[in-house]
């Protein structure tokens, strides 16, 4: 009989202190696009969307940040992390740290809510407009409607 306690186990919800499980359930959304709030003493300070581009452990030189460009999660800066799986099977993160929390989710695939802006692709209606070339009008260069070719002015 092992004298060891065997190791802890989580099914769809958890809360986890140890760097390596920490980056177990976060390293899904490496390379993903996630919303992120920030709530400092049960506030909501800041809110955003951003890519996660890396997640680091045992690296104090490197900070986590987040901007919409770029997300860099430090597994160091956190205490713990708690997390649950939603009725639609996508886990929504918290990393705490004192009394700051940051909860995380891959991004919603539909439509943000009505107090974000949506980014759009600009669509512009070809279909409407007809592309013209205008001719230099200094007399500089000529071309002979018949031929194409151009000549000189005199």
């Amino acid at each position: 009989m092992s004298l060891e306690p065997p190791a802890k186990f989580f099914v769809n919800s958890g809360l986890v202190s140890s760097p390596t499980d920490i980056y177990n359930l976060l390293r899904p959304l490496l390379k993903q696009t996630i919303s992120y709030r920030y709530f400092r003493s049960g506030s909501q300070v800041s809110h955003g969307t951003g890519w996660v581009e890396r997640i680091v452990v045992d690296r104090p030189e490197v900070s986590t940040f987040f901007t919409p460009l770029s997300i860099c999660l430090n597994i160091d800066s956190f205490e713990h992390l708690e997390f649950e799986t939603r009725p639609d099977q996508l886990i929504v993160y918290t990393l705490v740290q004192g009394d700051e929390r940051i909860v995380v989710e891959f991004a919603p695939l539909g439509r943000p809510a009505s107090d974000e802006p949506e980014q759009q692709q600009f669509t512009f209606p070809t279909s409407e407009y007809v592309q013209m070339e205008l001719g230099a009008l200094d007399g500089g260069e000529r071309s002979d409607p018949a031929t194409g070719e151009g000549n000189e002015g005199s």
